[in-house]
């Protein structure tokens, strides 16, 4: 098992690596910040020096050396644009990002698991159909086209829920339902067809003929079994809704990180960006390192491997 671990903690650094390069790249192709950030009549001197006194002058992989070892020790430069520690500004939006994902995510855990489970055992019934329409809906429609729809019914139309801002759980619901609805289709989905494979076993089999009632059937013998594709999942899909934060918070006016992100790359803000991505991306890397984890739980041959 430790070498199990060892082995995807070594995997994970390679790829912070890979994003951290891959990030630091693309953004450098987007063009020179030095004329976004300095007035339009800035004289010719007043931009080389600027260049100079930022490190753009230097070659693309040297500024990339030095942003790695600043990362190393935390440092990811000011912001371009604020004037203050780009890593401070990121952090200080974390909370936000952090609260929208963990609701999204609950909304997801807590409907697509039990519909899952109800459409498996039920399979091919009225309960199954209806579920697996409503899971290809969630998945077909954009978090956009959603997000929109919400605000115009609940906000604009009944005025129910504020469309935009962090404030009380009312600002929470809007976002959270807009952005967890995709990962509550897919995990329902998985979710069925893990349970429908698990229910087909011969122990699931034995353990009715023995008169094992249905409940614990399902949810001791089969539901633990099936347990490792949900977790997988589940992690997998915590990137997702990483990822999905970024339309998110920007169409709710949510302050966390994804928005803060957009803003960032508008104003070419290259030291505001690789912080966000940097951060979020360690932030899934140790979630699924955590997944890996549970996994030597759930699975005890992975642990001899």
């Amino acid at each position: 098992m430790n070498t199990f671990l060892i082995r995807r903690f070594l995997q994970s650094l390679l790829v912070l690596l890979g994003v951290s390069a891959v990030v630091f790249f693309i953004l450098h192709l987007t063009g020179d910040p030095t004329l976004l950030l300095l007035p339009p009549d800035a004289t010719a001197e007043e931009i080389t020096r600027f260049r100079q006194v930022m490190g753009f002058n230097d070659p693309v992989v040297v500024q990339y050396l030095r942003f790695l070892k600043g990362a190393v020790q935390g440092n990811f430069g000011e912001s371009l644009r604020h004037g203050e520690p780009a890593l401070d500004l990121v952090i200080e939006r974390m909370p936000a990002t952090f609260e929208l994902t963990a609701a999204a995510l609950a909304i997801a855990l807590c409907l697509a698991i039990p519909s899952g489970i109800v459409s498996a055992v039920k399979r091919n019934t009225l309960v199954d159909y209806v579920s697996t329409v409503v899971a290809l809906l969630g998945q077909s429609m954009p978090t956009f086209w959603l997000g929109i729809m919400l605000i115009l019914v609940f906000s604009v139309q009944f005025h129910l829920l504020p469309s935009s801002g962090r404030g009380d759980l009312a600002h929470l619901i809007l976002p959270a339902i807009t952005l967890g609805l995709f990962t509550t289709a897919r995990i329902t989905r998985l979710t069925r067809s893990g349970m429908l494979e698990v229910l087909g076993q011969d122990y699931i089999r034995t353990a009715r003929a023995k008169g094992v009632s249905e409940p614990p059937v399902v949810w001791k013998h089969a539901l633990k079994n099936a347990a490792i594709p949900i977790v997988t999942i589940v992690g997998i899909e915590l990137g997702t809704l990483l990822g999905g934060a970024v339309i998110t918070e920007t169409i709710f006016a949510w302050p966390g990180v994804g928005r803060l992100s957009v803003q960032a790359i508008y104003n070419r803000d290259f030291p505001l960006v690789q912080a966000a991505v940097f951060l979020l991306a360690t932030t899934f890397v140790a979630v699924n390192l955590f997944v890996d984890v549970i996994y030597t739980y759930l699975d005890p041959r992975i642990r001899f491997r």
